[in-house]
């Protein structure tokens, strides 16, 4: 049994990290964040120690560590903009890191983070769930069957989200790296990983609440679409009374995605501690692609834009007045 801590403990995504820990037989010895609201760790790890000061929750792992209570992995779950700093945290604590992506905002943040992980001798895993979804890996298996070909693909991706996002960090685009790292850092992961090294990177659209461009890969030519914003939903969908679209075409057919995810992030788990988990190297690419993306200048309906580019913008809802 591996003994783990957490940062981010309140986050969204934290409880698919205590269900992995405790679906591969491990336990939860602390856990840290400034908000409380977190009672679901009763439902996995109920003698979990909780800290709402990060100097506390510190000084606790130090404790552990002098009594001879192992920390062997760090799980952060924290803000985009804090991963960096957690990471470093961890590997100073003389543990491993398992990190939410992105991983980093920055791409010379990641690498700085390859030379500590050398130091340390400790391994940052990250986790890129979309890499072990049986559809993608099928057709993964589909394209390299195929090393001539070159596809054309169309991702688009809207989650949609209220007001209450422009309020959080999630809406500073300094702390979550904008729209297309906090929502689309996991499908340029999935590219990457079907299709290969980055030949061109554009942007025809980057606003507060969509993004869009074209990408080119070694084996596929890509369009994409992300958005928060549930007025670019298809009417189809509204009138389900969904507020999230996922639809990735190959060669025009549509692949099926909806199913799967379930159980991804103890399938993650189970990788990593089999040593096999992704790497600082492996999640390079695709921060690469989110800050090209976030730095480049929208060049507008040129060239192969995604036809959702069309839609109607709307104003930023602070600033609608």
């Amino acid at each position: 049994m591996n003994n783990f801590a957490l940062i981010g403990a309140a986050g969204y995504i934290a409880p698919r990290h205590y269900k992995a820990i405790k679906d591969t037989g491990n336990d939860l010895v602390a856990a840290y964040d400034p908000f409380d609201s977190v009672g679901i760790i009763d439902s996995y790890f109920p003698k979990a120690d909780f800290f709402v000061e990060f100097e506390r929750f510190d000084r606790h792992v130090s404790k552990l560590l002098r009594k001879g209570i192992s920390v062997d992995y760090v799980t952060i779950c924290s803000p985009n903009y804090l991963h960096d700093s957690h990471i470093r945290f961890g590997l100073r604590t003389g543990a491993n890191v398992i990190c939410e992506k992105p991983l980093v905002l920055n791409s010379r943040n990641a690498e700085s983070l390859i030379e500590m992980e050398g130091e340390a001798g400790k391994k940052i895993n990250t986790i890129l769930q979309l890499r072990l979804h049986p559809n993608i890996v099928a057709l993964k298996k589909t394209i390299d069957s195929n090393p001539d070909k070159v596809y054309d693909f169309d991702l688009t991706y809207i989650t949609s989200r209220g007001n209450w996002y422009y309020t959080s960090w999630k809406g500073d685009t300094n702390k979550s790296g904008g729209i297309a790292t906090n929502i689309g850092i996991h499908f340029f992961d999935m590219l990457t990983y079907l299709f290969g090294k980055v030949k061109a990177n554009v942007v025809h659209l980057h606003t507060h609440d969509r993004a869009a461009g074209f990408l080119e890969f070694e084996k596929a030519r890509v369009r994409w679409f992300l958005s928060i914003n549930s007025d670019t939903l298809p009417e189809s969908v509204v009138k389900k009374g969904m507020r999230t679209y996922r639809s990735m075409t190959l060669e025009g057919e549509e692949i099926e995605f909806s199913d799967g995810f379930t159980d991804l992030h103890t399938r993650s788990y189970e990788k990593i501690l089999e040593g096999e988990g992704f790497s600082v190297k492996d999640a390079l690419p695709s921060i690469h692609i989110a800050q090209n993306i976030r730095h480049s200048q929208p060049i507008g309906l040129k060239g192969e834009y995604h036809p959702f580019c069309k839609l109607p913008l709307t104003r930023h809802p602070f600033l609608s007045e």
